[in-house]
């Protein structure tokens, strides 16, 4: 919307164009003097005329982002948008996200950020062994490496100045920076080439491609939005496809022997599995529940809210993935007198600690009450599966082995996505087209003997 202020024989138009990446407010000015003589009708006229040509002028080249460059701009992104508006992980995983784009597109301005270099950037990504962030692999085990030089875990983390978490990576065999490699080997006196090497990795795949494309998307249209570029040139190039694969699950005779390889194992993990098995909850969602959450007498559990781990912050308490994902589900009965079993045990477990306990009424803890990292899960159910030999699935695919028996049993989708906390039926049924397909054919045999016994029946009669 343009101002006018009357400057002695002239007008000044002032339009205003949002604001920089600095979020000083941009402004374009003119000053317009009528020609000698004319009327004030004419003028009136004529100064309506100028200030919409003016407009007009800097609209279309009124964006302000030549001289700012992408990394520039993703820091405000961050700090004023994302930050802000997402939810704590997608923040981190845009912010890992980040290091890649960093070194492939951040030295470009924004308005000069074209669909070829998206494309180009893109097709560097999926090339083989391609490593952008420096991350180092360990020659050896790890694990079997300290032990041989006599060093524990804690050792290593007071050697080093290193976090646990980084420290637990370490044991696990799992890719660090280039700064902790270093360090690591600085605390045992041992060359960085010696034990470690730049890590090589396979081809990102069409999934991981397409995350870089919606936050690259996001944060350009934001750029849209604050008028630094006057489009957003991710809308012209195409996404790339997924390459999903389908969903891994156990079948009802696998889950039956992974319910019965349960019955030796810890409470707290017997539980937790045979719960994620029963209803489908998320891993975050499980290690968030609160006793108040569990209504035993009723047999229903509320699910209002989700724990993820960042790095910086440790266990954080947020928000369920979607609006629907707030929901209350009926527990199956064999459920309650297992749950009812397990908040005894917790009870001995809280008494044998005594003030170290900390109560947060978490239904899932650590040994001290504190919340449970959901990675720890992870990683205990992993070796489950391989000592008990059973079909290789992750934690996640409990939800998927909880959907796909629901459906085979002719559970109405609808009810199986509410349980799941889908945003829409059509979700489920995309993730689960094998199950609705197996159903179906199952259905299809079905109609087919009672068809044929009535066939049978009426040719007897004739």
């Amino acid at each position: 919307m343009a101002t006018v202020e009357k400057r002695g024989a002239g007008y000044r138009i002032t339009v205003s164009l949002g604001y920089d990446v600095d979020g000083r407010q941009i402004k374009e000015r003119m000053t317009w003097t009528p020609e000698p003589g004319m009327k004030e009708r004419a003028i009136q006229s004529e100064l309506n005329k100028v200030i919409v040509r003016f407009e007009d002028q800097c609209r279309q080249r009124g964006v302000h982002g030549g001289n700012i460059k992408l990394d520039q701009f993703a820091e405000r992104w961050f700090e004023e948008y994302a930050v802000q508006r997402l939810k704590p992980r997608t923040v981190e995983n845009y912010r890992f996200l980040y290091q890649r784009v960093r070194q492939g597109l951040g030295h470009l301005a924004l308005d000069k950020i074209t669909p070829r270099h998206l494309t180009a950037f893109y097709s560097a990504l999926a090339k083989e062994g391609v490593r952008t962030d420096g991350r180092y692999q360990c020659k050896k085990d790890f694990k079997a490496y300290m032990a041989q030089r006599g060093v524990k875990q804690q050792e290593l983390v007071e050697m080093t100045g290193l976090g646990h978490t980084t420290v637990e990576k370490l044991y696990a065999g799992k890719p660090v920076s280039v700064r902790t490699a270093q360090k690591a080997c600085q605390a045992l006196r041992v060359q960085l080439p010696s034990l470690f090497a730049p890590e090589e990795t396979a081809p990102l795949s069409g999934k991981t491609l397409l995350h870089y494309h919606r936050f690259l998307s996001s944060m350009l249209q934001t750029a849209v939005y604050w008028q630094l570029i006057p489009e957003n040139p991710c809308a012209r190039v195409k996404a790339p496809r997924s390459d999903t694969q389908e969903a891994a699950f156990l079948d009802e005779e696998a889950a039956a022997r992974m319910v019965q390889a349960l019955d030796g194992e810890p409470p707290l993990y017997r539980t937790a599995i045979l719960l994620l098995l029963n209803t489908g909850l998320r891993r975050g969602e499980l290690c968030a529940l609160r006793w108040e959450d569990v209504d035993l007498e009723k047999g229903t559990l509320r699910i209002c809210r989700n724990a993820v781990y960042l790095p910086h912050r440790g266990i954080v308490m947020d928000t369920p993935k979607t609006r629907t994902s707030v929901r209350v589900i009926r527990l199956p009965a064999s459920c309650i007198p297992m749950l009812r079993s397990y908040r005894a045990f917790q009870a001995e477990q809280r008494l044998s600690v005594g003030d170290q306990w900390e109560d947060q009424d978490l239904v899932f803890t650590a040994w001290n009450g504190a919340p449970l990292r959901p990675d720890s899960l992870t990683r205990w159910f992993g070796q489950f599966v391989a000592l008990h030999d059973l079909p290789k699935v992750s934690l996640h695919g409990l939800r998927h082995t909880n959907a796909t028996l629901l459906i085979a049993a002719g559970v109405n989708l609808r009810t199986v996505s509410g349980r799941l906390g889908h945003s829409r039926a059509a979700t489920t049924a995309n993730i689960y087209a094998h199950a609705i397909q197996s159903a179906d054919a199952a259905a299809a045999e079905i109609l087919d003997d009672v068809l044929s016994a009535g066939n049978s029946q009426r040719a007897k009669n004739a």
